[in-house]
C-alpha cells in the first residue's frame, strides 16, 4: 500500500513562489505517474503537473506552463512542486496522487484514473 504525505504549502502575496513536496511511502517502482491536482471551494479538482517517474516526462495544464516545475526528489521517494510568479487563481487545496501506470499524455488530469491520494496542503496566493 502506497501512502503520500503533502507537506510544504502556506500564504503568499501574487508574484511570490512555494514549493510543495510529496513524500511516498510503500513499495513505489520507476513507472509511476504521479501528478499534483488543486482545488478550489467550488471547484472541481483538476489537474496541475505530472511527471512519469521513468523517463521523466512532464504534463502541465496551460495555465501553470512557464511558472510550475514537477521534478523528482530523492529518488522515487518524493516528487516537489516548484511555483513561481503565483497568482490568486492558483489559490486551493494541492493534492499528491499516484499511479502504477506511466502517465498517459492526454487523460493524465483524469482524477478517477489515479490510485492513491495524499490528505491535501493548502496554497493561498493574496493579491
Amino acid at each position: 500500500q502506497v501512502q503520500l504525505k503533502e507537506s510544504g504549502g502556506g500564504s503568499v502575496q501574487a508574484g511570490g513562489s512555494l514549493r510543495i513536496s510529496c513524500k511516498a511511502s510503500g513499495p513505489m517502482f520507476s513507472n509511476y505517474c504521479m501528478t499534483w491536482f488543486r482545488q478550489a471551494p467550488g471547484k472541481e479538482r483538476e489537474g496541475v503537473a505530472a511527471i512519469s517517474l521513468e523517463g521523466g516526462f512532464t504534463y502541465y495544464t496551460r495555465s501553470v506552463e512557464g511558472r510550475f516545475t514537477i521534478s523528482p526528489d530523492n529518488g522515487l521517494n518524493s516528487v516537489v512542486l516548484q511555483m513561481n510568479n503565483l497568482q490568486p487563481d492558483d489559490t486551493g487545496m494541492y493534492y499528491c496522487a499516484a499511479d502504477p501506470v506511466r502517465c498517459p499524455a492526454v487523460t493524465w488530469p483524469r482524477t478517477e484514473k489515479y490510485r492513491y491520494w495524499g490528505q491535501g496542503t493548502q496554497v493561498t496566493v493574496s493579491s
